[in-house]
Parts: structure tokens; sequence; C-alpha cells
């Protein structure tokens, strides 16, 4: 319901998969590392159809939150995971193990499942993994449509889609650590209405919102195999959203940033770092992540180009910063700078 969500164009390009597993090579240990984006396009549309199911299932049992916060999943140290969903007086939890690539299910009473992710169609994963949910006790109801995608092949009968190479799934996950990172680093700063740090399903992108307190006109809507009330709840107030979508095409992966509403100015707005600039495909800022990989210190230019970005959206947009930002307020002590980098030093 954010990055992904304002565009009527897949993350990717659709590539008809191969049926056969790639070779599981030692993903690297490089903090920003480099990514197979042109090639990993088969890999990411079967993924993206994986993670649809298992998202519909939270968003079918758990209790509604604004602007669909019930409804994403959430990086975890292994890979992504739903959090505790609540099933009566129970609760489960599912997560993508990209370490062991193995999807893992288990509930409050002890029981549990686990499926490889490995090269099978997402009619094949849909049937396993509904059946799995099953033999825990679990029923659920879920539209079987995938949202958010020109092409919305019923998950039952999506043999279409059914690449899964661990090498590019891992690196996905790494990447998405980083962004994950940096961008709760970001949030440190803000103490208005915010959101988590969130996947979102339908455009399979990795964002966090600020919201300056105000209302927002009625969103257009607009996004394939989505009704246009859901985007109008998902942009029900003013916000800056920011973060990283996994493109297979030019310029590859990138984080972005967005206002909405657009004020008016902010396209030609100046930020930061040079190699940031405004993409009219997606009317959003973007940083590409292969640009960023080659900076001196690429936290720090993920940061600045979060800050000038809803810095410029802010100020044009008649935000009252005083009140969101305390590190801004002349009559508050300056906070203590924040760090991406580890401090032993406790000194709180």
């Amino acid at each position: 319901m954010a990055r992904g969500s304002r565009h009527c164009a897949s993350p990717y390009r659709e590539v008809r998969p191969a049926l056969t597993r790639s070779p599981t090579l030692a993903v690297s240990q490089e903090a920003w590392p480099e990514l197979p984006w042109r090639e990993w396009g088969a890999t990411l549309s079967t993924l993206h159809m994986w993670v649809q199911i298992v998202g519909k299932v939270r968003l079918a049992l758990a209790p509604p939150q604004a602007h669909w916060w019930h409804i994403p999943l959430y990086l975890s140290a292994r890979g992504l995971t739903t959090s505790p969903i609540p099933y009566g007086q129970r609760h489960f939890e599912v997560d993508f193990d990209f370490v062991d690539h193995q999807l893992h299910a288990t509930d409050s009473d002890g029981r549990s499942f686990t499926m490889p992710l490995e090269s099978k169609s997402v009619a094949r994963f849909y049937r396993e993994f509904m059946d799995e949910l099953r033999g825990l006790g679990i029923v659920v109801r879920i539209s079987t449509r995938p949202v958010e995608v020109v092409e919305s092949i019923p998950f039952e009968t999506d043999e279409q889609h059914a690449s899964y190479d661990a090498r590019q799934a891992g690196l996905l996950w790494r990447a998405m650590l980083q962004a994950d990172r940096v961008m709760k680093v970001f949030q440190s700063g803000f103490v208005g209405k915010a959101s988590p740090v969130h996947l979102f399903w339908g455009g399979f992108d990795l964002a966090t919102a600020r919201y300056s307190g105000r209302m927002a006109p009625l969103h257009p809507g607009g996004i394939p195999n989505s009704p246009d009330w859901v985007m109008q709840e998902a942009a029900s107030r003013e916000e800056s959203n920011c973060g990283w979508w996994p493109l297979s095409d030019e310029p590859g992966p990138s984080f972005f940033s967005y206002t909405y509403p657009e004020p008016d100015g902010f396209r030609s707005a100046t930020v930061r770092p040079a190699e940031a600039f405004f993409d009219e495909r997606f009317r959003d800022f973007v940083l590409p992540y292969d640009a960023v990989r080659g900076l001196a210190d690429p936290d720090a230019a993920v940061l600045e180009f979060f800050e000038s970005t809803y810095e410029a959206g802010a100020d044009l947009g008649g935000w009252d910063r005083l009140a969101l930002e305390p590190a801004v307020r002349p009559d508050r002590p300056p906070r203590r700078a924040w760090s991406t980098a580890p401090d032993p030093v406790d000194k709180s």
C-alpha cells in the first residue's frame, strides 16, 4: 500500500521462469552487496506471489489498523516474518527463511510445519501452504487474485511463475536488511505520527511514512487490480513516504521518496546526494542502489536522501516542523547525534 501502490507497473519484468533451481551459492557478507537485478526478474515475480499469499492470510485474520498497518510483513534476522497473527485464542506466525531457504509456520500451541523454498509454481505453493495451515487447525479463506500487478493470475491456477534462485533471494533479503536498518535510524529524529518500517506485499516495497497530522485529499486510486478505496485509506493523511524497491529495470533497485499530496515545486526541489533525481515515470525522487554502493559512506548518503526529500516536501507543504521534530526547536537542548554505527559505550 506504499511505494508500489502508486504505480501501474510491476516492480520487475515479467519473465517466464525456468523450472530448474539455480545452484545455491555462498551469499555475499558485504554490507551493501552487489545485486543481480538484471537477472532476478523470474525469482522476484514468483516470490512476490508467494509473499502475497502469506500476506493475504494476515490480512484476513489481523484486526484492522489505519493505513493497512495490520497487513505488512517485517524484516527478520533470517528473512521475513508476519509477526504473530491471532486465530481465536491462539496465535501463529509465518516466516520466510532466506538463510536455509525454508518457510516456517509455528503456533502458540507448539505445533509447526516447514516448506522448502525452491522452484515451484505459485499454484503448488498455494495448495501446499493452505493444506499445511489446515493441518494446524487454521482454516482461512483469502481472495486468490494478486493485487497491484497488471497480470493478475489467480494463485490456484498460476503455473507461469515457478522460479526460485536461492542466491538471488538471499541477496535481495540482505539488501532489504540494510535498507531497513538505515530507515529505522532516519525515523528516530521524528516525534510525530510515523509508521513502522514494513514490507507491503502489494507493491513489494519496503516503506515507512511520516505524517503532518492533517487530512489528505481523496486519493484518485488507479492502481491495477486494486479498488480505489484501498489507496484512499492508505493515503488518508498527509504523508512523506520513503523506502526501497527491488526493480529489475533501469535504474535497478532504488531508494525512493515522495510526498502526498505533492506540493507545488516539489519535483524541482534540490535534494541530496547528487546521484538522486526525480523520476517522472514513478513520480518519486529516486536514489539508485548501485549509486549508493559506489559512495564512500552509503549509510550517510541514504540518510541524506531521506532527510533532504522529506525537508523539501514538508517545507513546501507547510508542515509544522517545530512540533514534529524537536531537534529543530531552539528552546530544546540538541539531541544526541544518531549514527548507524554500533556504539560500544552506553551514553544514556
